[in-house]
């Protein structure tokens, strides 16, 4: 069976609520490996909300419907403050990336809290700033960024990941509408330990099947590369 845009994979996929250190309540979900521990973890953050960005964002509803069937991994999605999707809406209102930072810590919370192993922090557009400004936890062991715009999140905020010394994995559509793989490189040149990878043809929102697999392939990659590189196909659903 060929794997498609719509194809959702067996999993534990399991409602969750965060609590922030500000007093408002996420929600969001986590999907699991149907049969077995996740040998890692992935915390997504969303895209900008006020520009439809949310937990169900294409290339993280995909990851929750793929990744812990192909790859053993966990996939943690939530709303951010204020923000709503089929799961529901998150408390409080959006804060342009400032009260967002409890939203991140109420997630690495969780994922300490349940003992889910290896957390990879995984940042879209608006995601990426909130990696860069809020994700410098000891519990982080990496982060992968997708079409970083380098609006919110400054220099300052780079020399302070290069510090922190995790990897990172930034991934740049070549004709990306803020930030394109010649500058990503320059900017990130701060960042010793962050790797830039240009994917030609792609753009901001990597609309379209094979963009979503080289992404959801460079993640792998990097968080449990003995299953990469991912399947296109998977036995039928009565053989899973």
């Amino acid at each position: 069976m060929e794997i498609r845009a719509a194809t959702v994979l067996p999993a534990r996929r399991e409602p969750i609520e965060l609590h922030t250190g500000d007093g408002l309540t996420l929600v969001g979900e986590l999907a699991l490996p149907e049969a077995r521990d996740p040998v890692a973890t992935l915390v997504t953050l969303h895209p900008l909300p006020t520009h439809g960005g949310f937990m169900d964002s294409h290339v993280y509803k995909k990851a929750a419907n793929r990744l812990p069937a192909l790859a053993d991994l966990a996939v943690l999605r939530f709303n951010t403050r204020g923000t709503s999707s089929e799961r529901g809406t998150s408390e409080g209102a959006f804060d342009g990336g400032e009260g967002e930072r409890y939203d991140v810590a109420a997630a690495l919370e969780y994922a300490e809290y349940h003992d889910l192993p290896h957390v990879w922090v995984v940042g879209w557009s608006f995601g990426t700033e909130l990696t860069l400004k809020w994700a410098r936890d000891p519990l982080v062991e990496g982060a992968i960024l997708m079409s970083p715009p380098l609006h919110r999140a400054v220099d300052a905020d780079l020399d302070a990941w290069a510090e922190f010394g995790r990897p990172m994995t930034v991934l740049v559509p070549e004709f990306d509408d803020y930030l394109r793989p010649e500058e990503a490189r320059a900017r990130f040149a701060r960042v010793p330990q962050a790797e830039v990878v240009a994917v030609e043809g792609a753009k901001h929102l990597w609309v379209g099947e094979p963009y979503v697999r080289i992404v959801l392939d460079e993640i792998v990659k990097r968080v449990n590369p003995v299953r990469h590189p991912l399947p296109t196909e998977v036995p039928p659903k009565d053989k899973l």
